[in-house]
């Protein structure tokens, strides 16, 4: 067992942004009372989730908490620049494309199952979780979901950097994790770890830990890890796939996890930084932080602030609930805006409706000191569940 000793003031916390939830801000304040935490940062996208905020950054010793990493572990984009000209294909090619091969909803699965090289690791028969579930992920492997998981085509527009010209390219970018048995790993652990604590104050339940070296926090940072491969698999499987079937070529590839843990250094000493929907900012590293399905995203490119713990937004952040959303706008207040965008959706649940997400431009400009942007991207043939599940 785990004995929580209370701290006797918390641990320091840096908000990039304004008006964020209440409730957001304090489920950030109770992860720096954890004796663990060395600090904590939030992002300009802050909202709630389970356990620490979506755009919740906490760093601790020797500790790893899983609801700070979140239930979509390792959920991730990837955007790829094509040699197609932005004009020459019709919607209706790119639209049969995307549907045929992609697959998204609850449960959604590829039969007969796709393949690919991580459900080879070695931990899946060491591990007895991953072992139970290894059919699941087979089954769902090249998958998005649903929620906020999205696959588009679009435009990105840049000046150009590193060896990329400045223009306007084709692009697709998708945003998904590490379906089902991500869920399934997050629910296992988070209860493994909760039974292990002591004298755990009730509301900080959900931030319950592992140490480091304790064979289940080792167990679950094998997990951990492997749900980032398996994540990757899965934009990779659909990109080929989509690249394959328009028989083009890739000019430039860029991808980051949020929702994951990386031990890195801060102030000389190794520390776990949970980024729970947040982008990797550190100096020079690439990242996508996309908007809504009606406004643009953009490549960036982390400057390396030290408060923040070397991490920027994960995307717009939403506004109001998926509920809120529901209940306040339909499709009909969100064409005018699609329309004036040129975006055209293939599906989408309404708790998508671009109204239910922050200003990404106030977000962006919020954390200018953290990241550079490099290039902007404006979708325009959007794929997303019918479904309303929720990502954390």
């Amino acid at each position: 067992m785990i004995k929580f000793e209370a701290r006797e003031k918390p641990a320091s916390c840096r908000i990039w942004g304004v008006d964020h939830e209440e409730t957001a801000l304090k489920q950030l304040e109770d992860a720096c009372w954890l004796p663990v935490t060395v600090g904590a940062a939030g992002m300009s996208d802050l909202h709630l989730g389970y356990g620490l905020p979506i755009g919740g950054v906490l760093a601790t010793r020797n500790a790893v908490v899983p609801y700070a990493v979140g239930m979509d572990i390792a959920c991730r984009m990837r955007m790829t620049l094509l040699d197609i000209d932005p004009l020459y294909l019709p919607k209706r090619v790119l639209t049969s494309v995307i549907e045929s091969c992609t697959s998204f909803g609850l449960g959604a699965c590829f039969f007969p199952s796709k393949d690919h090289e991580v459900m080879n690791d070695a931990a899946w028969d060491m591990i007895p979780f991953l072992r139970e579930n290894r059919d699941l992920a087979w089954s769902q492997l090249g998958t998005s979901g649903s929620g906020n998981h999205f696959v588009e085509f679009g435009t990105f527009t840049t000046t150009g950097f590193g060896t990329l010209p400045g223009g306007v390219y084709t692009a697709l970018l998708s945003h998904s994790g590490s379906r089902g048995i991500g869920a399934k790993a997050c629910q296992y652990y988070s209860k493994l770890a909760e039974n292990s604590m002591d004298d755990m104050p009730q509301s900080l339940k959900k931030l319950s830990w592992f140490d480091m070296a304790g064979a289940e926090g080792q167990e679950y940072w094998t997990v951990m890890e492997l749900m980032g491969e398996y994540a990757r698999a899965n934009h990779l499987l659909i990109h080929h796939d989509i690249i394959h079937k328009l028989d083009c070529h890739t000019i430039f590839t860029v991808e980051n996890h949020h929702n994951f843990a990386w031990k890195e250094k801060w102030n000389g000493e190794e520390v776990i930084v949970h980024r729970k929907g947040a982008t990797p900012a550190a100096e020079g590293v690439l990242g996508v932080i996309p908007g809504s399905m009606g406004t643009p995203g953009y490549l960036v490119r982390g400057k390396g602030v030290a408060e923040s713990f070397n991490s920027a937004s994960h995307g717009a952040g939403r506004a109001m609930s998926r509920k809120a959303t529901k209940k306040n706008y339909t499709w009909k207040d969100a064409q005018p805006l699609l329309e004036a965008a040129g975006v055209t959706v293939i599906s989408a649940g309404n708790d998508e409706i671009p109204q239910g997400y922050k200003d990404i431009h106030k977000v962006m400009a919020a954390q200018a000191d953290l990241v550079e942007v490099l290039g902007e991207f404006n979708p325009k043939l959007v794929k997303m569940s019918g479904d309303g599940e929720r990502e954390d």
